[in-house]
């Protein structure tokens, strides 16, 4: 599938078929594409939680309000960052690089983030909103629908997952094979009023 196609496709389903299983074949490609998203100085700070226990899943569809596709949809992700990913081995994120590269980067990544407490939760927020939407992508192409999510209890879903005390919950992705078509698009405002060129 284009890309193009794809992203006019992609919806926000609400209702999945709660019989369906996605292969774990399928699961460890779509990871594989959401690895491939860009993080600033590749410090790779998305940790995904994909949820198994049918359990779980049950307690984390009552923190999210009871919202049936927490349970329903083949795939629940729970998309955390961690926050201090920047000064854990960071010359990891360089390996592969020439050494005039790793000798810039390396410092480069804890001089822009060491003291920023607020940079490093606003990295996770981009960090986690781009792996979702290839996520998402790569679930249209591959056949499936999906739905990003932030209705749920932050601190609850923390609890649940276990969540380290440097990370943070960013927001969910359920995948899986609709059953009930998304809404009609609310309305989409006209590029005219979102496309600023130079300064508002």
């Amino acid at each position: 599938m284009e890309v193009a196609k794809a992203i006019e496709l992609r919806r926000s389903v609400k209702n999945y078929d709660p019989g369906h299983r996605i292969s774990d074949d399928e699961i460890e490609r779509l990871m594989s594409l959401a690895i491939l998203s860009p993080t600033a100085f590749n410090i790779q700070n998305w940790r995904f939680v994909v949820v198994r226990d049918p359990e779980l899943r049950k307690q984390l569809r009552a923190a999210a309000w009871d919202q049936a596709q927490v349970t329903d949809a083949s795939l629940l992700i729970v998309l955390t960052a961690d926050l201090k990913s920047w000064q854990k081995d960071p010359e990891r994120y360089w390996i592969n690089a020439a050494e005039p590269v790793r000798e810039f980067m390396v410092p480069a990544i804890g001089q822009y983030y060491d003291g920023r407490d607020q940079v490093q939760r606003d990295e996770a927020m981009r960090s986690c909103g781009i792996a979702a939407m290839n996520l998402m992508l790569a679930a249209k192409e591959m056949g499936y629908d999906s739905c990003p999510m932030d209705g749920f209890d932050f601190d609850a879903v923390g609890k649940l997952i276990q969540l380290p005390e440097d990370h943070v919950v960013t927001l969910f992705v359920v995948v899986g094979k609709g059953v009930k078509e998304a809404w009609p698009r609310g309305g989409q405002l006209p590029l005219s009023e979102v496309l600023i060129t130079d300064h508002f």
